[in-house]
């Protein structure tokens, strides 16, 4: 093991990996600040309560990344890894849908409970597709056999439809679409011809046509109440501001208050039982309500930068399962953003998908951190393929 850091620290990734201990720390500090009232009100304990627990899952996510970063990313091509990965995906995606609930009664059953944590192993999808898909593609890369559809598209579309079904039948649209657009980045970063990518998008739209037909046949289980209130908030929030387009409503009173400048931090008003759980997926907008233009500024930025980063590792890479990897997981880090901030701000409708790094939760911390120390680990292994040419 020393002799391994000794070899490769030396291009160790610096300005990546304190992007991403930032954004943590400053995530954790907006966390404490945005749910104080929430824990103390609503739950009648402590006011650090949301505070210890997200410690203790960035404490977690620290062992993540540490455990993402040594292994070697080229060892998740062997056969056993490529054959655990999907087994662990499946069998967790399997017992949500025997086992699964709702901590928060939103219709979707997408946690599975341990009694001393819940899990939500659709996050673990994100990243067991990138690994999954990059290993898979790259060894039919080496083979010459990337463009024969029957054996190097078949198997990992086949992975990917099983996964995207046990989703769908939580129903999580959101993760659904999520994991779709990275699959869809990994392929696309694969180097197969434009033709097969051109096919697996005809598949993936006959899919989704027999998805919205299902959805049709099944729409009085599936359109709830709940779910066709998000859809008209997301239309029109003000209309039913009292009720489904509360939240949106008050975020965008966040933002508005907290002009450039913000009030300071610890000032929100929002917080103060008006933005229900504000320390989840609406933490932007108390961000943006304390701190102002320059808060979000600081978020976006250190988001960007990562995203910019692993597109940049994904370009300069010459292995192919490198430039998948890091491709698959800027673009997970750079569309969950988006989909966050998109909700938050009614450009497209609320999914619950939490600010990566910002917001409270343990699942998504901690794998977004085993991603991190993956990509870190391709970074090392890039820089050092191409300082020695």
């Amino acid at each position: 093991m020393k002799t391994y850091f000794k070899k490769y620290m030396k291009y160790f990734d610096y300005p990546l990996f304190f992007t991403y201990v930032l954004l943590c720390l400053f995530g954790l500090v907006m966390i404490y600040s945005a749910s104080m009232f929430w824990a103390v009100n609503t739950l009648q304990t402590t006011p650090d309560y949301f505070y210890k627990k997200q410690l203790m899952n960035l404490t977690i996510a620290a062992v993540a990344f540490l455990i993402g970063f040594i292994i070697p990313y080229k060892r998740y091509k062997d056969r056993k890894m490529m054959m655990l990965i999907i087994a662990t995906m499946l069998t967790l995606l399997m017992s949500v849908f025997l086992f699964g609930y709702s901590p928060d009664n939103s219709g979707a059953k997408s946690w599975l409970n341990f009694g001393f944590a819940n899990f939500q192993p659709s996050e673990l999808t994100k990243l067991g597709i990138i690994l999954y898909f990059s290993a898979f593609f790259a060894k039919k890369k080496e083979t010459g056999k990337l463009d024969i559809i029957n054996e190097s598209i078949m198997p990992p579309l086949l992975v990917f439809g099983t996964a995207i079904l046990f989703i769908g039948l939580e129903p999580d649209l959101g993760a659904i679409g999520l994991i779709t657009l990275i699959a869809l980045s990994v392929m696309a970063a694969s180097g197969m011809k434009f033709s097969t990518f051109s096919k697996i998008i005809g598949w993936l739209i006959g899919l989704a046509v027999i998805g919205l037909i299902g959805l049709f046949i099944f729409k009085d289980s599936f359109f709830t109440e709940r779910r066709m209130g998000r859809l008209k908030a997301y239309l029109d929030p003000f209309t039913d501001a009292d009720a489904f387009g509360y939240q949106i409503v008050n975020g965008y009173y966040a933002i508005g208050s907290g002009g450039v400048k913000g009030l300071g931090l610890g000032q929100s008003v929002q917080k103060l039982g008006y933005l229900p759980e504000p320390q989840t997926d609406f933490i932007l907008a108390i961000i943006s309500e304390e701190l102002g233009t320059f808060g979000v500024a600081i978020v976006l930025f250190g988001l960007g930068f990562i995203v910019y980063k692993a597109m940049r590792i994904a370009i300069k890479a010459k292995d192919p399962m490198a430039r998948m990897i890091a491709a698959g997981i800027g673009s997970w880090i750079g569309i969950q953003t988006f989909i966050n901030v998109g909700g938050l701000s009614g450009i497209i409708p609320l999914t619950g998908v939490p600010l990566p790094f910002i917001s409270y939760g343990g699942t998504s911390v901690i794998l977004l951190s085993l991603a991190m120390g993956i990509l870190a680990n391709v970074s090392m292994m890039v820089k050092k393929d191409n300082n020695q040419d």
